[in-house]
């Protein structure tokens, strides 16, 4: 188990799409996806696997979670500086996680 200031190290802000791009590089079918998380946070890059139930032009404009303080991970070419969160559904793809409500950009999850 963790207690409660461990779970306060991971910092977990709301974020609106602002693109997303087919990742053909990558090894598993992905997109790129560029985050805003606000003006403390900026604008972060992400790898997603989450081709089989998205489509790029559908995922503009919607708030997700994202983790925002793990180091960036290089993922082929691109270096990835997020962790954008989501769920598996019975068939193993990843549903995204997001606000059900209009939340500031930046907003923390506590």
């Amino acid at each position: 188990m963790i207690d409660f200031d461990d779970f306060l190290k991971v910092d977990i802000r709301a974020g609106r799409i602002l693109s997303a791009e087919p990742f053909p590089e990558a090894r598993k079918p992905a997109y790129i996806l560029q985050v805003d998380f606000g003006p403390e946070i900026g604008v972060r890059k992400s790898s997603a696997q989450i081709t089989h139930l998205y489509q790029p032009a559908d995922l503009i404009g919607r708030l997700v979670v994202g983790v925002v303080n793990f180091p960036p991970k290089q993922i082929g070419p691109i270096r990835s500086e997020c962790l954008v969160t989501g769920f598996h559904d019975a068939d193993g793809h990843v549903v995204l996680c997001a606000p059900v409500g209009d939340v500031p950009l930046g907003a923390r999850l506590l």
